[in-house]
């Protein structure tokens, strides 16, 4: 049974009602952890799978290996705010295998709660995908990409095969109906068809979750992961953020600053209520808890279909 502590932040300061002192795990008495030790943290009982890239990495080959699947899903301060509006979605984000951390704000919020955490647990997709592309290059995998537009999904597949030689690549673009249930068979077919180890699925928050969550039992593939804007960025369309920025916690403003029009809502009004969830959260009860992960071989799994 997974080892675990918790966290309560009052207007006198932080309390901790458990202490772990195993030297194996993470130093807990001075709220600091100093490496990539695998947790899931509760934030306002919102699941976080604090891992490291290489962890996220093996969980997926682990599930290609066995012909089973998980789905890989994220949390950023605007899926955060998602799962505080929308029941399923939280309900979606609970039920996914890995619910990484993708956000420096998501860490700073959890220091803010008690808990230092290194840069090491921001597991976002700019830092995940390649080394997710490389595995499945040495394993010679197969990936079916899904959203994005015709054009921009054919550029991206073109760029990915000149990278990853050994990957079959193949995919659909997003921009089919997905209120008609023949469109939306018809693309389950098309996947199923060519059954691929991974599928992206890059249809932006919550239009991905929703469909994920409604076809996830339909679909032959080991890995589902949920990738936002991730074909655009694949095809060289959205580029990505220099790591000195992102790193600092400001990649949110980078991007608002390339699509202002797009992403005014999302940032300048979701940051505020993110931080006004975070600042009242010292009056939950329950604010902050961690888990101990299980160790990788006795990671659970969906049967594969």
């Amino acid at each position: 049974m997974a080892s675990s502590f918790s966290f309560l932040r009052t207007p006198s300061g932080f309390h901790s009602d458990v202490s772990v002192s195993n030297t194996d795990n993470p130093t807990i008495n001075d709220r600091q952890i100093d490496k990539p030790t695998a947790l899931s943290i509760y934030l306002l009982e919102r699941r976080i799978d604090c891992m490291s890239i290489s962890s996220i990495v093996e969980a997926i080959d682990k599930a290609c290996r066995e012909d089973k699947k998980i789905t890989v899903a994220n949390y950023n301060i605007h899926s955060f705010n998602l799962s505080m509006q929308l029941p399923w979605y939280y309900e979606f984000l609970q039920s996914a295998e890995i619910a990484n951390c993708d956000s420096v704000g998501i860490l700073k919020a959890i220091g803010y709660m008690g808990l230092d955490l290194p840069l090491d647990y921001r597991t976002s997709y700019t830092l995940l995908m390649p080394k997710v592309l490389e595995s499945c290059n040495r394993k010679n995998y197969s990936v079916f990409l899904l959203g994005g537009k015709p054009q921009c999904l054919t550029t991206a597949i073109n760029n990915l095969q000149l990278q990853y030689p050994k990957v079959c690549f193949a995919g659909h673009h997003g921009y089919f109906d997905k209120q008609d249930v023949q469109a939306n068979q018809s693309v389950i077919e098309q996947i199923n068809q060519f059954e691929p180890n991974v599928l992206i699925v890059g249809m932006g928050m919550p239009i991905q979750e929703h469909w994920v969550q409604q076809y996830r039992d339909n679909l032959r593939v080991n890995a589902i992961m949920l990738g936002g804007a991730i074909i655009d960025r694949m095809a060289g369309i959205v580029p990505d953020c220099p790591n000195i920025i992102s790193d600092a916690g400001f990649e949110w403003f980078y991007r608002f600053c390339r699509e202002p029009k797009r992403l005014a809502a999302r940032y300048l009004l979701g940051n505020p209520a993110f931080a006004l969830h975070i600042a009242l959260a010292m009056f939950h009860k329950m604010s902050l808890r961690v888990e101990l992960t299980p160790k990788l071989e006795n990671f659970d799994c969906r049967v594969g279909d």
